[in-house]
């Protein structure tokens, strides 16, 4: 079992250059991948992505890469902007005459402005750093992945624990379930002794059908024998080393909706308290199931 939250980093150096790969994730239904490249290395994305959805299935990732140039790929030509220099100079000239300067521009000035002289570096084809972007992008996600699954273990601890109490509380319920229409049967029959009327007799053709038509509203055996299942199902989720947190969400759903039947339906007090404890863990379970990949 893995968490949706991690963080990885990881470099590697290539030709003087240096690569650094950062990758996040959080929470999120489906998965969610986004990608920020250097303008040079924008053609990487797609194999990027390729390798991300390889190891991860579900949450929201952002991978941010960075290209650290060496002294040795510095600029390789500048690029001169001559229409731009000459409205610098004419400004310049303009301005050195209000101020009544004798010294007008010089050639120094001018290139030094901002965008008359750009250097552009040029950094060859994307595809040549792919392996080194693959072998930063492989480390970041070993230690995300790393993270993810350190943080499941304390996941799975705490689910496992959640569980454990949700069915103990349900064995409880299948215990008291034969005893509910004794007990419905003697309240009955204390409510029949208060009101002063006669007391029918343990074979009164009016006791039975009563008792018998509360007994068919208030089985509950169905419900139960799903809840088993549903047991049976998490421990599976459990050995499981695939992506599991959809399963359990769902599963989750399908319990609650299980011991709120089987709250409506027993009519009991001792049933309805486990069913409280019930509900009360299974809201805090689907919330951790939230963060489970």
């Amino acid at each position: 079992m893995k968490s949706m939250t991690g963080y990885g980093r990881g470099e590697c150096a290539r030709d003087g250059s240096k690569i650094t790969v950062e990758v996040s994730s959080v929470n999120r239904k489906q998965s969610e991948i986004s990608v920020n490249l250097p303008r040079d290395l924008e053609p990487l994305e797609a194999q990027i992505r390729d390798e991300v959805n390889r190891l991860i299935s579900r949450g929201r990732l952002t991978v941010r890469v960075a290209l650290h140039a060496g002294k040795g790929k510095a600029a390789s030509h500048a690029q001169l902007n001559t229409a731009l220099a000459k409205l610098y100079a004419k400004e310049f000239a303009k301005l050195a005459k209000e101020l009544k300067l004798t010294n007008g521009a010089s050639l120094d000035s001018i290139l030094r402005a901002p965008g008359v002289l750009e250097a552009e570096e040029d950094l060859g084809d994307a595809e040549d750093f792919w392996p080194a972007v693959k072998t930063a992008l492989d480390k970041a996600l070993a230690a995300l992945v790393k993270m993810r699954e350190r943080e499941g273990a304390h996941l799975a601890k705490d689910l496992r624990a959640r569980m454990k109490t949700i069915s103990e509380a349900v064995a409880r319920v299948q215990a008291q379930s034969p005893l509910v229409q004794q007990r419905y049967r003697e309240n009955l029959i204390e409510r029949v002794k208060n009101a002063g009327v006669e007391i029918p007799g343990a074979d009164d053709e009016r006791l039975l059908k009563e008792v018998i038509f509360f007994a068919d509203r208030s089985d509950i055996s169905e419900e139960l024998t799903r809840l088993q299942s549903h047991f049976q199902q998490f421990d599976d989720c459990m050995k499981s080393a695939e992506p599991v947190g959809r399963t359990l969400d769902f599963l989750s759903q399908e319990m609650n909706r299980e011991i709120n039947t089987i709250g409506s339906k027993a009519n009991d007090a001792l049933i309805s308290r486990d069913v409280v404890t019930v509900k009360a863990e299974l809201e805090k379970f689907r919330e951790q199931v939230q963060n489970v990949e």
